[in-house]
């Protein structure tokens, strides 16, 4: 089994692919960012005039991203605590992995997938921190 899964109560996707694919025993979620549903607003962010950060709350971006997550899981069928692999995207990893790191302990209490953190330069939209996740279906 091969199929594309397109939440209808995630945001959407900033490019042109599906919030998921499940392929085979697994569910491959694209990468999920910490925005609102029909909304370019990004919890956490304030952003100049030409769209350049000013600041960012990385806690309320944490628990949006990790919502964010959740919904797509939920809505593909599968939960939370079938996740079994998680790769995070942070852009400041010096002032933002510590805070990070305590809220991801929190929302993986119980369930505690195989983890990679990573620091890169830029995302596609002025977020700090992106999740890509792979879960059983």
């Amino acid at each position: 089994m091969n199929s594309k899964f397109e939440s209808n109560i995630a945001p959407e996707p900033v490019g042109a692919y599906p919030h998921a694919r499940r392929v085979g025993d697994l569910l491959f979620l694209s990468g999920v960012g910490p925005r609102k549903k029909n909304s370019k607003a990004i919890p956490g962010v304030n952003l100049d005039e030409d769209g350049k950060i000013i600041d960012y709350d990385i806690a309320e971006q944490c628990h949006a991203v990790f919502q964010n997550v959740r919904t797509i899981v939920e809505d593909s069928g599968s939960s939370w605590d079938k996740i079994v692999d998680v790769t995070v995207f942070l852009t400041n990893m010096d002032d933002d992995f510590k805070v990070y790191n305590k809220i991801y302990a929190e929302y993986f209490k119980e369930n505690q997938p195989t983890r990679t953190t990573v620091e890169i330069n830029k995302l596609p939209t002025p977020i700090a921190i992106e999740l890509k996740v792979i879960a059983l279906p």
